[in-house]
């Protein structure tokens, strides 16, 4: 008999009626946030599926704005993400697609900073609060936000993978699940590591004197 939670039978604490279309979409945008890494001046989100059809209707635009204003799922202040977000200077717009993809709740969030810094997160709301990214600025990649998470861009050579295990081993620091993919043998890679335990920042400091790792973002839960 498989294990069932108690938030899979009460859904996950959170403002709004669906925790779908509105704890998940409020994930979402908290993870691309903490991955962008900047101050967000402007933010657009393009919806998809049942997210372009019914996001007025559920709060998901209140929502998925909150959670690049840094509130959780269950801070009241989602209620007032437009005012307040109008208040801080940040500037947002939502567009709906009738793009027909894998999954009926998707969103892009498209995050800008003043100084000319982009990046784009694509997310699935999964159910009961629950998503998934699966890439960043056009890279397919998955992973689920539930543990403290590396993604590591680097090149595809030797040693690059034992490095990046030993600077978690020297902080006692255990890896959960990894998984790595290369866009062509030698080029491009792409590292994604969940740990068991909260991430130290030396660990970042440690991988960015690596030449051959080019970009590390981190996503502590």
């Amino acid at each position: 008999m498989s294990f069932i939670s108690m938030f899979d039978v009460i859904g996950p604490n959170m403002v709004g009626p669906s925790s779908s279309h509105t704890a998940g979409a409020v994930a979402i945008s908290l993870i691309a946030r903490k991955l962008f890494g900047k101050k967000i001046d402007d933010v657009k989100f393009i919806l998809y599926g049942s997210f372009a059809k019914t996001y007025k209707g559920h709060g998901t635009d209140k929502a998925l704005l909150g959670g690049s204003l840094g509130f959780a799922s269950d801070d009241l202040r989602i209620r007032e993400s437009f005012e307040i977000a109008k208040h801080l200077g940040v500037t947002y717009s939502f567009e709906e697609s009738n793009l027909e993809l894998e999954h009926p709740n998707i969103v892009d969030v498209c995050m800008s900073s003043k100084s000319g810094e982009e990046m784009t997160v694509r997310g699935v709301s999964i159910g009961g609060g629950k998503i998934k990214i699966i890439s960043i600025d056009g890279t397919k990649l998955e992973f689920f936000a539930e543990y403290p998470t590396l993604i590591i861009d680097h090149f595809d050579k030797k040693g690059v993978i034992a490095f990046i295990s030993n600077c978690l081993q020297d902080t006692n620091t255990n890896i959960a699940f990894m998984k790595v993919s290369r866009d062509v043998k030698g080029e491009n890679a792409h590292s994604i590591i969940e740990c068991d335990d909260k991430i130290d920042e030396s660990v970042i400091n440690a991988l960015r004197k690596n030449e051959n790792i080019k970009n590390v973002m981190l996503v502590q839960v």
